[in-house]
């Protein structure tokens, strides 16, 4: 159930949903490895699940939409940029991403190249605008655009 719930929250936030699949695997690993007892195991699935469910709570406490909190966390995920910046400039850039996405995404904009590229050069300016770490831009993007990819295919 765990790992379905898990992979439901793809859909709407990719680095969240990252970050609770390794540390799965990571207990199963260790589990199937002897590193840990069953009821350690157990534990460690107890405190993943309420970390899931602390998740979904997270963006009403932080104000944002869930959809804003996935593009915020994919641009927070490197902790440089969040000392640089401070969460509420991450805040603005996430909201003005979410909206900039939407208004530019075609149907078929995650098969065609040249709309892909397109959607590169608008997250970039954004980035730039705002003045993300350039050195951290790259993998911010790339980030970014998987995010807006997981979006627009449940709204498209």
């Amino acid at each position: 159930m765990l790992n379905g719930e898990i992979k439901s929250r793809t859909k709407r936030n990719v680095v969240e949903s990252r970050a609770f699949s390794q540390r799965l695997e990571e207990a199963v690993a260790r589990y199937h490895a002897n590193a840990i007892s069953t009821v350690e195991m157990i534990q460690a699935l107890i405190d993943i699940a309420k970390d899931v469910k602390a998740s979904a709570m997270r963006g009403e406490a932080e104000g944002m939409s869930d959809d804003e909190l996935a593009f915020y966390d994919a641009l927070a995920q490197n902790d440089t940029a969040v000392e640089a910046m401070g969460n509420e400039q991450l805040r603005i850039i996430a909201h003005e991403l979410l909206d900039q996405v939407r208004r530019n995404a075609t149907v078929d904009w995650h098969k065609k190249e040249s709309a892909r590229a397109k959607m590169r050069i608008l997250v970039r300016r954004i980035l730039r605008k705002y003045g993300y770490p350039p050195d951290l831009s790259k993998e911010a993007i790339q980030t970014v655009l998987e995010q807006a990819e997981a979006l627009l295919h449940e709204i498209t």
